[in-house]
């Protein structure tokens, strides 16, 4: 298994990584951080996530409300900053709850598109992805698990070609807000799905992950494919419109 040295960013590599696909589980990555305090910026993740490979393809997955019109918003700026968006209408069970279960599409678009890629990159801690996992390296191609620790399955881990903690690069993939503000008065990714199960709590702590999560390497600017400054200007900098929720 590669290990990535968070101390001073040197990572060591076992080959190649080719063309990347990235696959985030929107409502697993966003209780995940909230959990560890953190407020995700998706430029900064989707770049450290790169490395030094060639993007082949960045998905998010999410399920979504119709009437919330920051949702929308935010999944608009994903949009045309290089994330192709798959979405699911939240449905609302008998006991009041509202949720949208992605976790077959994920599987799906990974097994579907292996050997259009060399190296998948799933952003989850969902041990229900462990056999898509293995299906996906049986085929050839490398899999990497994106998470915290504390919060993935070690069954996940287990199964993947290299494991990469977000908890030990927090600062390389966090948004940065004004001095002062509480983490309650931000906006927040939306998702009124509940929380996955509780942190998986492992006995033996491995050592540090794994993986070409590199910050020293230039890539062009992720999500150039604004065409006007109007609509650039009405969704503000990418550092500037994160994590949104509709209110209620």
């Amino acid at each position: 298994m590669n290990h990535f040295d968070s101390s001073n960013n040197i990572s060591l590599q076992f080959g190649h990584r080719g063309k990347v696909a990235i696959f985030i589980d929107g409502n697993n990555l966003f209780h995940a951080a909230r959990f560890h305090n953190i407020d995700i910026d998706y430029n900064k993740l989707l770049r450290v996530l790169l490395g030094d490979g060639r993007l082949f393809r960045a998905f998010f997955y999410t399920g979504v409300d119709a009437g919330a019109e920051r949702q929308q918003g935010f999944l608009l700026w994903m949009r045309r900053n290089g994330f192709r968006v798959v979405q699911k209408e939240l449905k609302t069970f008998y006991d009041g709850s509202r949720k949208a279960n992605l976790d077959v599409e994920i599987a799906v678009d990974m097994l579907s598109l292996a050997g259009r890629y060399d190296t998948a990159v799933l952003v989850s801690g969902d041990e229900d992805f462990v056999y898509a996992v293995n299906a996906v390296a049986y085929k050839g191609c490398r899999v990497e698990i994106v998470g915290f620790r504390s919060n993935t399955a070690p069954k996940l881990i287990d199964v993947a070609d290299c494991f990469i903690d977000l908890g030990e690069i927090a600062d390389k993939v966090r948004k940065e807000f004004p001095h002062g503000l509480r983490y309650e008065d931000r906006d927040l990714h939306v998702s009124q799905q509940p929380p996955p199960p509780a942190p998986f709590i492992s006995p033996v702590v491995m050592e540090s992950s794994c993986g070409p999560a590199r910050t020293d390497v230039f890539h062009p600017p992720i999500g150039s494919i604004l065409e006007t400054e109007t609509d650039a200007d009405q969704f503000g900098p990418a550092s500037d419109f994160i994590r949104v929720t509709d209110d209620q």
